[in-house]
């Protein structure tokens, strides 16, 4: 195995590690929530503030990380395409990867905005 095949294969493990950790972390917010008492007025409580607030953390800090590092890995690709220019398909990969950095937190943040209660009618 090359040190390409090893790259590759590195950056998919880290994915899928990233997204068994956000969906982890989303359930165990959401599980500390419902743990609260039955008759519990959830609408009026604390708790939609915290999901709400949860949820804007998570796509803001996604997408500015993912500005971050479409910025660098962009740039990096630009030059690397003057040089090389056969290139392209592995780093519009590389650049693909970042962006899922925000699809991720785009996930989370829907996640946990369908957690927050609605009035009852």
């Amino acid at each position: 195995m090359n040190g390409k095949q090893k790259f590759y294969i590195t950056l998919a493990i880290v994915q899928v590690f990233l997204v068994v950790v956000l969906i982890f972390s989303m359930n165990g917010l959401v599980g500390v929530v419902r743990a609260q008492a039955d008759n519990f007025d959830y609408y009026d409580s604390p708790t939609t503030a915290v999901l709400a607030i949860s949820a804007a953390i998570a796509i803001s800090i996604s997408g500015l990380a993912a500005a971050y590092v479409i910025k660098t890995v962009g740039t990096a690709a630009i030059s690397a395409l003057s040089e090389r220019e056969e290139t392209f398909g592995k780093l519009v990969v590389i650049v693909a990867l970042g962006e899922a950095i925000a699809i991720y937190g785009l996930i989370i943040a829907i996640l946990l905005v369908f957690q927050i209660p609605s009035p009852a009618a």
